[in-house]
């Protein structure tokens, strides 16, 4: 479904990714960890078109999307969910999924169409709204939504999108304990369809080893390690390196 093939981007002399090549199948939650700085989220971007590669290619599907904005990526399958919230302020929570749905089924305005004529438009918006458990703030403006609700309608909007790719950076980054749970279990339903490719930043390990099916490990932008959870955490130099696990001293003979 997904595939980067010596993916890589430069600032100045600096190489944040460095030839990255990696695919994600359909119907798998691959969970990317490594320490801060080690590009994670710089390679969240150049996958979903917020960073234009200096080397490598992007393919979703087979096609090779390296040269298409982030919006091209959006409308082919590519979803998107940020570290921070990328939401419409002015606008009220079921305003914010409704853009998403209109997006997603590519409609807009014309002189005989009223905005909120659209009911099926309306209908699918508001059911988003209630799975991400914000029915009571549904006409509640955005702005004035507290962090782990405004990640929670994040999540609706993205959902609208009907992505083949999910993209997570941190989901429950920020949020209340009585929050988390409401994002994994949402992270849980879109895994157990099993066509949906999700890819999942997280510095939780219980989130990443309750979840994750596959993960990789970046550091200083390149790709160390490869497998199931089981193998990589517990790797000795995944631990030491890339969790802040202390190796254990061997005892004296």
């Amino acid at each position: 479904m997904l595939e980067t093939q010596d993916l890589t981007i430069r600032f100045g002399g600096h190489v944040a990714v460095d030839h990255v090549s990696c695919a994600f199948a359909p119907g798998t939650l691959t969970a990317i960890v490594g320490p801060n700085g080690a590009g994670k989220t710089t390679y969240f971007n150049l996958i979903s078109g917020q960073l234009r590669a200096s080397a490598g290619s992007v393919r979703l599907g087979g096609v090779d999307i390296t040269h298409e904005n982030a919006s091209s990526r959006t409308h082919r399958g590519l979803g998107r969910a940020f570290q921070l919230t990328q939401l419409f302020p002015n606008l009220t929570v079921v305003e914010n999924v409704r853009l998403a749905v209109q997006s997603r089924r590519r409609e807009g305005l014309n002189l005989w169409s009223v905005w909120l004529d659209h009911r099926n438009t309306l209908e699918r918006a508001h059911v988003l709204v209630e799975r991400v458990k914000l029915g009571d703030r549904a006409h509640a403006h955005a702005s004035s939504l507290p962090h782990g609700d405004q990640r929670k309608l994040e999540v609706a909007m993205l959902m609208a999108l009907e992505p083949s790719v999910y993209m997570f950076d941190e989901p429950t980054a920020g949020m209340s304990v009585d929050d988390v749970p409401v994002i994994l279990d949402l992270i849980r339903t879109l895994k157990a369809q099993h066509d949906k490719t999700i890819l999942l930043v997280e510095h939780k390990m219980d989130v990443v080893r309750e979840l994750a099916d596959r993960i990789i490990v970046l550091h200083n932008g390149q790709l160390v390690a490869d497998g199931e959870p089981a193998a990589v955490i517990a790797s000795p130099v995944v631990q030491n390196a890339y969790l802040g696990v202390a190796p254990v001293a061997e005892s004296a003979a």
